[in-house]
């Protein structure tokens, strides 16, 4: 029986709390706001306590506690010290939503600050470095089928839509612990970004170098603090391999901390190209998926299904703002009749709103892209120094992201040879054990929510 520690971030009304969403005191959180380590300190990350069910577990709490700059460098001089036969290879994803921000931090453009960081990440002992664009690429193109196979089931199967993003894990977390049952199978199973990259890096990469799993060190630089908490999800270890396909999550601001602690200069690092899973050595080329807030999953399954079932060519999505930026919705019509509702909602604030539509039987969406941070990733608690959205860092982020050529994930030559050479094909078994994963209620008798879909 797990063990449950009171949360640090406790109010004093549970139900104010819940109902005005975003306003949670971080005092506490903040302390110096600069200083990124301290935030990984705490034991709760989840989005000011986002699904917070007033606990996170003993065990969890010991394992968030591992993952930071203090366990990396117990690798590192467990490499220096033991046996060449005892090494760790370690190795770096850099997820899409923290590259903005190395280069606003680094006054360089996407591609140049990445080089640096590289470097960086080199010097301290990493063996390789991935951009882990290219799991998000399988990342949405694994949700844009599974969207039109649950439409296509939509008479057949009350569970299939609306269907709800899963590369959130505050909002996972969240759904599986407070709204239960009723909302889990809405879940799309397709894994997040950060899981994907640590599958193909545990179990492809690993065999391509010759390496047991146990043999790698993941580590994914990601701009939120939850995704440490994600990582530790059981059905991410391998009992047999003793492995977790991802070791430690270090945000894009401990990073960027680290630099500073070794007075490390920009100017000084040189400019080394990141690595490719298949061992090339020609320079990768930097891109972006379509949308402006670095996720890119509503825009393309939006396209990818109006193609798909009703052979609409969509060139350009336009949003309607409803209660504010953070809850939009976009709709595909034909003679004034909708066709597909879509909606993005982020923040707590709009989740609730949210969740009071279902409740009410007010819901005409088929997806929802549902993102814990006001902002979206790229205002993940990881990379925001005071904890609250600092609109000048998001606008500046998102002018250096959209400056990237867009790249659709069905184009790209890498992905393409990973679902031959890797997974088989788009269609087979070892796709859907590699790429999909399965979202539950932890506590399913206490799954009360009455939503009227």
């Amino acid at each position: 029986m797990l063990k449950y520690t009171e949360c640090s971030k406790k109010q004093k009304n549970d139900e104010s709390q819940r109902s005005t969403g975003e306003s949670v005191d971080t005092t506490e959180e903040n302390g110096e706001t600069s200083e990124f380590h301290k935030l990984a300190g705490k034991r709760v990350y989840l989005s000011d306590c986002l699904a917070c069910d007033r606990c996170v577990s003993e065990e969890e709490s010991r394992r968030i506690s591992q993952q930071n700059q203090k366990e990396l460098f117990r690798i590192l001089n467990l490499n220096k010290k033991c046996d060449t036969s005892k090494h760790k290879v370690l190795v770096a994803s850099l997820c899409p939503q923290s590259l903005p921000y190395f280069a606003v931090k680094l006054n360089l453009c996407i591609p140049e600050a990445t080089k640096k960081l590289c470097s960086f990440l080199k010097s301290l002992g990493f063996r390789h470095v991935f951009d882990a664009t290219l799991a998000a690429d399988f990342s949405i193109l694994e949700s844009q089928k599974e969207f039109v196979e649950r439409y296509r089931q939509r008479n057949q199967d009350q569970q299939a839509l609306p269907m709800f993003t899963s590369a959130c894990p505050g909002w996972i977390r969240y759904a599986e612990r407070v709204l239960g049952s009723q909302v889990t199978p809405h879940i799309c199973t397709a894994k997040s970004p950060q899981q994907i990259m640590g599958s193909l890096v545990k179990d492809y990469f690993a065999k391509q170098q010759g390496l047991a799993p146990d043999k790698l060190y993941h580590v994914v630089v990601a701009p939120c603090f939850d995704k440490k908490l994600e990582a530790l999800r059981e059905e991410f270890y391998s009992s047999l391999q003793d492995s977790q396909d991802v070791d430690c999550v270090l945000t894009s601001g401990e990073i960027i901390h680290l630099m500073e602690q070794r007075n490390v200069s920009v100017e000084d690092l040189e400019s080394t190209p990141l690595d490719h899973v298949f061992g090339d050595t020609e320079e990768a080329d930097f891109a972006r998926h379509d949308g402006s807030g670095a996720e890119g999953s509503l825009e393309h399954i939006f396209k990818f299904s109006a193609k798909e079932l009703f052979g609409v060519e969509v060139e350009e999505i336009v949003y309607q703002s409803l209660k504010n930026r953070d809850f939009q919705e976009v709709t595909l019509q034909r003679d004034g009749e909708p066709l597909l509702q879509f909606a993005a909602v982020y923040g707590f604030r709009n989740i609730q709103n949210m969740i009071h539509k279902l409740k009410k039987g007010r819901f005409p969406y088929q997806l929802v892209e549902v993102l814990s941070c006001p902002g979206g990733c790229l205002n993940g608690k990881g990379q925001t120094e005071s904890g609250k959205v600092d609109g000048a860092l998001l606008q500046q982020m998102g002018e250096v992201y959209t400056s990237l050529p867009v790249q659709l994930p069905e184009t790209s030559a890498q992905v393409h040879r990973l679902y031959s050479d890797w997974l088989q094909g788009p269609e087979s078994q070892q796709t859907r054990e590699a790429l999909h994963t399965q979202y539950r209620p932890e506590n399913p008798a206490n799954s009360t929510a009455d939503f009227k879909w």
